[in-house]
């Protein structure tokens, strides 16, 4: 008895006690099956020595005499206890490890959803948390991050995911030992999975590059989270409390000539040389994209040659304004004057008829 509850204790990681707890339930519930008696029944079991004392109403009940279907029943029960102890052994486990990677190894297929052997439990890495561009194989070791945890029966479902935005910043926690010793912090990480990643990052010591903490030494560090991620690119931006020069940093590796801020409705106006156009959009506008997501402002871009057309157009149209004004000015002195001879007249009519009279 002693060495079966040890046996448990070491190979499931269930506690002891949980151990006898549950061979108690099972033999007390298979004594009152056989006994027919609604009569209590206590049984108990010495930690030290293991002996099983079991009593009814106060008399000793002896084992010997219970049979080889008591014996199956009180087996079977014994067996469901420790799974459910097993089972929430897990759960515990892994929900203290939500939003963690974990490392393990593909099992099977079971359509789409591809199902990873992590040791004393599976995990479940659905099609929807794949990365579009990726293949598996049985037997090849992957790294995911684990998501939502839950009980079915007496098992425990973990979803895994790779697509998850938290997954790269796991993969920079474990690259980048600065960030969880505090000197660089990531402040920001928006993702689009398989394409592009960009994150922004900070370091309050003026003595520590916090880009180049996270590229390592020859590109060292950035290029292991790359291979993990299959070739996704990864865009790593200095963070600035300064809009005006935080939100040419999120349009990287483009170069911007200049920039104009419309606070009230929070859009962002981007200058870009003719030749920056299409790689500060960025494929399917994904560059761009990523980048009002980081900076949390609509982001519109334009080319020099288009603000200079703007620029055109705002003169002409107060050139235009101008000499409309001018216009009108000569239309009021000329109608001055055609009044002013029209008044002149009348008085000449007047002074003719006058003249008649007298």
């Amino acid at each position: 008895m002693l060495r079966l509850v040890e046996l448990l204790h070491k190979d499931k990681d269930i506690d002891k006690d949980i151990v006898f707890q549950g061979i108690e339930a099972a033999l007390e519930s298979a004594t009152r099956k056989h006994l027919k008696s609604s009569e209590s029944i206590a049984i108990n079991i010495d930690r030290e020595t293991g002996e099983i004392v079991a009593l009814q109403e106060g008399q000793e009940i002896d084992f010997s005499n219970l049979g080889r279907i008591t014996a199956q029943t009180a087996k079977q029960v014994i067996i469901q206890k420790i799974k459910e102890a097993e089972r929430d052994v897990i759960y515990n486990e892994y929900v203290e490890r939500k939003g963690t990677i974990v490392s393990g190894m593909v099992q099977r297929f079971e359509g789409p959803t591809i199902i990873i052997n992590l040791g004393k439990t599976e995990g479940y890495l659905p099609k929807s948390e794949q990365i579009s561009n990726e293949f598996h194989r049985p037997g090849e070791r992957v790294r995911c991050i684990v998501g939502e945890v839950k009980k079915a029966g007496h098992r425990v479902k973990i979803l895994l995911s790779r697509t998850h935005s938290n997954f790269v910043r796991q993969l920079f926690e474990l690259e980048v030992p600065e960030i969880p010793e505090k000197i660089v912090e990531i402040k920001g990480l928006v993702r689009e999975a398989g394409y592009r990643t960009k994150i922004a990052v900070f370091s309050e010591d003026p003595n520590v590059d916090c880009v180049g903490a996270c590229v390592g030494v020859r590109g060292t560090r950035i290029k292991n989270i790359v291979d993990e991620l299959n070739g996704e690119k990864i865009d790593i931006i200095r963070w600035d409390d300064v809009q005006e020069v935080f939100i040419p940093n999120t349009l990287k590796p483009a170069e911007v000539t200049g920039i104009l801020l419309s606070p009230e409705n929070q859009v962002a106006t981007v200058v870009v040389p003719n030749d920056q156009l299409s790689l500060a959009i960025g494929k399917r506008g994904q560059n761009v994209r990523l980048a009002s997501k980081l900076a949390g402002w609509d982001i519109d871009i334009i080319t020099e040659v288009e603000l200079e057309r703007e620029r055109e157009r705002e003169r002409e149209c107060e050139e235009s304004g101008d000499s409309t004004e001018e216009g009108a000015d000569e239309t009021i002195s000329s109608e001055d004057e055609a009044g002013s001879e029209v008044e002149e007249a009348r008085l000449t009519e007047d002074a003719g008829s006058e003249e008649v009279e007298k």
